[in-house]
């Protein structure tokens, strides 16, 4: 799989048939590896060990509706039985564009998140949303969980 530019995790992989997989340690089961998958499962990794974020805290692939359609987040992340943060993650070729950003927030018209996180394992983006202003700002660095 790519390089990250995160740090080096040595993520449990397995083979059958062929086919690869990735083991989520959130939702302790084996799934397909994609370039996605990888991203998602080495951000979350990032995450818990870095950034010090709880793994009982952390929903992989979340469902919500969006204009009768079922979709999936990434990653939601809760701190005192709320959502606070939203996670979207994309393949390491896929270039992070405003498309991205649009579709975190579609996403959070549900989830009503104050911290918005885009990755595709090379770049990192992460938001703080401001409900009052109707407005964001950009942060330096991913925050630690004690900062949200």
């Amino acid at each position: 799989m790519f390089q990250l530019n995160l740090p080096f995790y040595n993520l449990t992989l397995k083979e059958e048939n062929g086919n690869h997989f990735i083991f989520d340690d959130i939702r302790k089961k084996y799934l397909r590896l994609t370039p996605e998958e990888w991203v998602r499962q080495n951000f979350v990794k990032y995450l818990i060990d870095k950034k010090k974020y709880p793994a009982s805290l952390i929903v992989i692939e979340k469902g919500l509706k969006l204009n009768e359609l079922t979709k999936r987040a990434d990653v939601l992340i809760y701190k005192d039985s709320s959502p606070i943060l939203l996670v979207e993650c994309k393949a390491p070729t896929v270039k992070i564009s405003q498309d991205t950003f649009d579709q975190i927030s579609r996403y959070n018209l549900t989830f009503k998140v104050p911290y918005l996180m885009v990755t595709n394992g090379m770049s990192h983006y992460c938001c703080q949303i401001d409900f009052e202003k109707n407005s964001y700002h950009f942060l330096e660095d991913i925050p630690e969980f004690v900062e949200l």
